[in-house]
């Protein structure tokens, strides 16, 4: 992969397009749109792989000129796909080693990236996993740091500069509605941690440090969690947390108090009211404008919505749902952008977006 790769539109039927901008109009009415791949043989096309520019893409976040940063786990890149259909090879060698701090991020290098978050202003931060850290890249320099984290394993900082904290496995970072808190998924240590990016201080939100099922209504700082992969805030203020371990979706309400809104905690796949509802090794989750949440069941090849008015667990794509052509392959990030869900297809090595 060169740094500036054009995705070209194959000579192929318009069923198996593959897109070349993330403007493009649908492959036909109410169907996924594929951003980046094509379709499989199984679904009708004769998308390899192995072609993909990507190598286990992760997470994709958007920034306001509508150009989308993607991360990668297995492939330890972070590319930019701009609005033209050219996919930018922004940092990473595709090793799995921690480099480049101070310098631009053309030289940096990471371990593990799970998924990316960027700012109103363009700053990008990245959940530089394995490293236990998350890294920014100051978008008026280009300039990549280390914030939070130090990069070294613990759990350590509470109350004090994001910068001087420790964590262990930062799984899964998103902004809240307002863009001034940075929420992470802190794995290992059992916990959502917060940092204010005016104030540049972290807290735990939710979680103590153990394992095991909060019970319902208890203040969440003083409640266990058994795996949190991945946290996002809707509009009122509530805090989702989802658990692959637990096979479980949590929310953290207003007042401080967690409980259990879908998912058993035994694993399985069913539709329906969300506590009786089950989930299989959930990786990710977002939220759209309307606070519905959108989970990557990774297990399950599914897509699933919770309607947060409802409380209602719908599978969306994958299970013959959806676009009943769509076979995903640990879809492993979803992400909400201009009345788009993106979803991320690892094991396919490519990016698609539907109209929920």
């Amino acid at each position: 992969l060169t740094s500036h790769q054009t995705i070209k539109r194959p000579q192929l039927p318009l069923s198996i397009l593959f897109l070349s901008t993330l403007f493009c109009m649908p492959l036909h009415a109410g169907d996924t749109e594929i951003v980046i791949g094509g379709l499989m043989a199984d679904e009708g096309g004769s998308w390899d792989l192995k072609d993909s520019p990507l190598k286990s893409p992760f997470g994709v976040d958007f920034n306001s000129h509508g150009e989308m940063w993607i991360v990668e786990l297995e492939g330890g890149r972070v590319h930019q796909f701009d609005a033209a259909g050219k996919l930018h090879l922004a940092g990473g060698d595709g090793s799995q080693t921690y480099t480049g701090d101070g310098g631009p991020l053309a030289k940096a290098t990471f371990n593990g990236m799970h998924n990316c978050a960027v700012t109103p202003n363009g700053d990008l931060y990245i959940a530089d996993s394995w490293n236990h850290c998350v890294r920014k890249v100051d978008a008026a320099t280009g300039v990549i740091s280390t914030i939070p984290g130090t990069g070294q394993k613990g759990f350590s900082g509470d109350g004090g500069p994001a910068a001087a904290a420790t964590f262990d496995f930062v799984m899964c970072i998103t902004l809240n509605p307002t863009n001034d808190v940075l929420h992470i998924a802190d794995l290992n240590n059992c916990r959502i941690r917060a940092v204010d990016l005016k104030s540049g201080l972290v807290t735990t939100v939710a979680g103590n440090g153990r394992k095991g099922v909060p019970k319902d209504g208890d203040p969440a700082i003083q409640s266990p969690l058994i795996d949190p992969r991945a946290v996002a805030q809707d509009s009122k203020g509530n805090l989702w947390i989802l658990e692959r371990g637990g096979h479980a979706l949590r929310a953290v309400l207003p007042d401080g108090t967690i409980k259990t809104v879908a998912g058993t905690g035994t694993k399985g796949f069913t539709d329906g009211p969300g506590r009786t509802a089950q989930f299989g090794s959930p990786k990710h989750l977002c939220v759209d404008e309307a606070d519905n949440v959108y989970i990557a069941d990774d297990e399950n090849a599914a897509i699933r919505r919770f309607d947060s008015q409802t409380h209602e667990v719908t599978t969306i794509l994958g299970k013959g749902q959806g676009d009943a052509r769509i076979m995903l392959s640990h879809p492993h990030g979803v992400t909400w952008e201009n009345g788009w869900l993106y979803v991320v297809d690892m094991g396919n090595n490519r990016i698609l977006r539907m109209k929920p």
